[in-house]
């Protein structure tokens, strides 16, 4: 399945809030700089579905804070 996800770097906390069935928004304490906000929402998705980071993939928006991602059902 796909999820849209709405990533808000350099919060006070990290969580997921799920807004709609495919939409969610992830705070993280992370700065952007260099990947370390991707990694942290990468593992906290991952927690919150529970499954093993690694079968999770980003499809799209890399480097903005609007991304796409494939999370196995």
């Amino acid at each position: 399945m796909l999820i849209k996800v709405k990533v808000i770097p350099e919060s006070k906390k990290n969580e997921v809030i799920k807004k709609s069935p495919d939409s969610y928004v992830v705070s993280v304490k992370e700065k952007v700089e260099k990947g370390h906000a991707n990694r942290t929402v990468l593992l906290l998705l991952a927690d919150y579905f529970g499954i093993n980071k690694g079968l999770i993939k980003l499809i799209k928006g890399g480097k903005q804070p609007g991304k796409i991602f494939e999370i196995p059902v």
